[in-house]
């Protein structure tokens, strides 16, 4: 039950410029989502963004943005049903051989496409509204779904609380950024250890 860096993606969600000043102890929670992010760049994990009413609540900081493959923009609070879950995913492959040119009902069923990546580390804001409905749609389409506990946020710790709570009771597992670092590493002798570690104060 480690988390693996061969196999995990990292979703960061809504740390936007009009939000984080709201967010119980923001600065904490934007520092360890900068943090998290930077590991996941040294160690190869691909990290994407998302922002919630950009228009309104204004861009994610430039650098984390910067650290972000693509940032999804989008009105629903859960951000697959905005496409994430297709961000997540591999092209579906089409099949070998001469198979096209068989009689329909000789053809195999193209099957639905299985994430390379299937560990999903997700952080975000708010906790209790757009971090927990995107958890709880990726965890219906049969991801692995983390959530890193001290890169979350919400405008109160008891909206944040009941949050976790309910992610837990859904079988998200709950973590530290510091956890997902060292478990991405696994050894002291991984080349990128001395880099993980000098941002960890």
């Amino acid at each position: 039950m480690l988390l693996d860096a061969a196999d995990s993606q990292l979703v960061l969600v809504d740390y936007q410029a009009r939000l984080m000043p709201a967010i119980f102890e923001g600065a904490e929670v934007l520092a360890n989502a900068s943090r998290l992010a930077q590991w996941a760049r040294m160690l190869h994990v691909p990290v994407w963004g998302t922002e919630q009413n950009p228009e309104k609540l204004g861009s994610n900081p430039p650098e984390l943005r910067a650290l972000c493959q693509k940032t999804l923009p989008k009105m629903h609070f859960g951000a697959v049903s905005e496409g994430l879950a297709d961000w997540l995913r591999p092209p579906v492959r089409s099949g070998g051989g001469n198979a096209r040119s068989l009689p329909k009902h000789l053809q195999k069923p193209v099957a639905a496409p299985v994430p390379d990546r299937a560990a999903i580390v997700l952080a975000g804001c708010e906790a209790h509204v757009c971090l927990l409905q995107t958890a709880l749609e990726l965890v219906e389409l049969e991801f692995d779904v983390w959530v890193v506990t001290d890169a979350c946020g919400s405008r109160t710790e008891r909206n944040r609380d009941a949050a976790f709570d309910r992610l837990a009771g859904a079988g998200v597992e709950l973590v530290t950024a510091e956890m997902v670092a060292f478990e991405w590493l696994r050894t002291a002798e991984h080349p990128a250890f001395r880099d993980v570690q000098a941002l960890i104060k």
